[in-house]
């Protein structure tokens, strides 16, 4: 192992602890709150009136309701998209929280990202394994000829879209196994899998977001860098499960293992 892969890890863990823990990361996350749930518009500890709108959503606030939209108190209508950007740079706010438009095949929500959430004030540090070179092991990643999207089960119990547009390959003591990856915007890959730890010694399951492929589509898949889902922090996030075979019947004792709460 080299000295300088061990201080990129330990820079990576330690910056990991620092945005989850930081005002509006996961841990903030204390509501997601779908507008069909709540067809008169009103929220429960949420100001303002929030309803559907067609491909946007519309939100309707008094003075007395102390929202702000890009800084500017909020009086009257306003029709906005789902938020796209960080979570700190969200349209409307309330004080310190900030309230997320979020679109999901169709539907609306509203998220409520509040710094004063008990998980915040909780939270300690994140679980992971020291660095081991041999979890990082050289892959390749197959495209496949065109998109597939599957239904997944999520965290909140319902079914989803998972687009995927692949699999990685790679060797553990000698026998090929693949996980089936998203390719995200910038060509990075992102994939749900589980393992023989999750559930015991890991959360239940984890994602690994491997750099984008080489030309000839080499690729690094470095378990010490798997990570915790967003809903491992936070009961709020929708998080998708692992696809059919992306379950690996050995155990990854690498990379972020478990929230550890004060």
């Amino acid at each position: 192992m080299s000295t300088d892969e061990q201080q990129d890890w330990q820079s990576w863990h330690e910056g990991r602890i620092v945005t989850v823990a930081a005002p509006h990361g996961p841990l903030s996350l204390s509501g997601t709150h779908w507008l069909s749930d709540h067809p008169d518009g009103r929220i429960p500890a949420v100001p303002g009136r929030w309803r559907e709108d067609g491909d946007a959503v519309l939100l309707t606030a008094t003075p007395e309701d102390g929202l702000s939209v890009d800084g500017k108190p909020l009086t009257g209508d306003i029709r906005l998209a789902a938020d796209r950007g960080p979570i700190g740079e969200a349209r409307v706010t309330h004080g310190g929280r900030r309230l997320v438009v979020l679109s999901r095949e169709g539907l609306w929500a509203v998220r409520d990202f509040d710094p004063g959430s008990a998980a915040r004030q909780a939270f300690r540090t994140i679980e992971a394994t020291p660095y081991d070179a041999d979890w990082a092991l050289p892959g390749t990643f197959r495209p496949y000829p065109a998109d597939r999207t599957i239904r997944v089960e999520n965290a909140d119990g319902v079914e989803r879209g998972l687009g995927l547009g692949g699999e990685i390959v790679f060797d553990v003591d000698g026998t090929e196994h693949t996980l089936q990856v998203a390719v995200e915007h910038d060509g990075s890959l992102w994939a749900v899998f589980a393992d023989a730890t999750s559930g015991s010694s890991s959360y239940r399951f984890r994602f690994l977001r491997p750099a984008p492929p080489a030309a000839d589509g080499s690729v690094n898949v470095d378990f010490n860098r798997a990570l915790l889902p967003p809903c491992a922090f936070a009961d709020h996030f929708i998080c998708p499960f692992p696809p059919p075979g992306n379950t690996l019947a050995f155990p990854v004792p690498a990379g972020e293992r478990n929230r550890i709460d004060a």
